[in-house]
């Protein structure tokens, strides 16, 4: 079961017009990578709770026939939180399943996780990762035998017990549900783990690559995480030994350094530059002498020219002036229209549909 009833409302502008899960991620729908990963360790049945926008999501992933796995969908009537989206979904659980938060990027080696869950007869195991910085998290400490003994909510940087944190990614029994009462709201993490403390919760640590990739920061973190191979994906294959995947239909007369993702359609103008940690969408266009890099465009966005677009998010249908700057984590929502000679910065976030005249801001 996959957690995915959030509004994201951290990752707008680019969740304003479509929910989290179907964010293009790469080349392909962010949840997408759950499944994928989900697959390789045996799972071929996913229930996903849904709340905001549900709709779209079933729209998007389509016929889950070509996914591999049997998709099933329970939609939330009003947040219901952790514990109750997953009573929600009690008639369609089996005796043990896994529980995921749908946030989340990671390749924890799943299959090690059920192992250890079956060997200490556990009730509940929870994924545990390392951060560097745990205050922003709770902290969850472990006895000897790997049974938790503790959690820790957000401590302070000079108090810090441990640095293993909830990496979303849950082994349970079937006999959980009868600790959560139904038609509640209901929190899984901070009112059914700690009755579990000595009775039956256990952690499972791994150091395997784990991103939330709830902000833009992070979104655009876990795309060069991707195509520098730094987590296992399918997208590895495709980059190839040259790390460029360029689809036959691209038009390339200037430059592109790897490691770069460019869909159909796009076509790059002489003098332009293009990359490193690049993806371009389908019919994205970029004018001549313009420069991407460490940057996401997504599809139908046309770059004027001698523009420059570095460290940013630019979502589909966009239009950029010629001689625009977008920068230091500014994200711009699909249908943006930015005219020449504009400078957007600062982690600044223009929202759907906006228009903005030439030099109309230097952010």
């Amino acid at each position: 079961m996959i957690l995915v009833g959030g509004e994201g409302t951290r990752l707008r502008p680019l969740t304003s017009t479509m929910p989290k899960p179907v964010v293009p991620l790469v080349d392909r729908p962010f949840i997408a990578f759950m499944l994928d990963w989900l697959r390789q360790h045996g799972v071929d049945d996913v229930i996903m709770s849904c709340g905001f926008l549900a709709t779209a999501v079933r729209e998007a992933l389509g016929d889950d026939s070509r996914l591999g796995l049997r998709l099933r969908f329970v939609e939330e009537p009003e947040p219901r939180g952790t514990a109750g989206a997953l009573k929600l979904a009690e008639p369609m659980l089996d005796e043990r399943f896994l529980m995921l938060n749908g946030d989340v990027l990671t390749d924890i080696d799943l299959t090690s996780q059920m192992a250890q869950h079956e060997a200490t007869g556990a009730r509940a195991t929870l994924a545990l990762v390392p951060v560097a910085d745990p205050t922003a998290y709770g902290v969850v400490l472990l006895e000897e035998d790997g049974s938790v003994r503790e959690f820790i909510e957000k401590p302070s940087s000079d108090r810090v017990p441990g640095n293993l944190i909830s990496a979303g990614a849950y082994v349970l029994e079937r006999t959980i549900l009868e600790l959560v009462p139904p038609d509640r709201n209901i929190s899984i993490e901070r009112e059914i783990w700690p009755l579990l403390v000595g009775d039956g919760l256990y952690g499972f640590a791994s150091d395997s690559y784990w991103l939330d990739i709830g902000t833009p920061a992070r979104y655009l973190q876990g795309t060069f995480d991707i195509i520098e191979g730094n987590v296992t994906t399918a997208v590895r294959e495709r980059l190839g030994d040259d790390w460029l995947a360029i689809d036959d239909g691209a038009v390339l007369e200037g430059r592109v350094i790897p490691p770069a993702v460019l869909e159909r359609g796009v076509r790059i103008a002489a003098g332009a530059h293009v990359g490193s940690l690049v993806v371009l969408g389908a019919d994205v266009s970029i004018g001549a002498g313009s420069t991407v890099e460490r940057a996401v465009v997504l599809e139908g966005t046309q770059v004027g020219e001698g523009c420059e677009l570095r460290d940013c998010i630019v979502a589909a249908r966009c239009r950029v002036g010629d001689r625009s700057r977008i920068t230091g984590g500014a994200v711009l929502g699909e249908g943006v229209s930015v005219g020449a000679d504009n400078v957007i910065t600062r982690g600044a976030r223009i929202f759907p549909g906006v228009a903005l005249p030439d030099g109309a801001i230097e952010f």
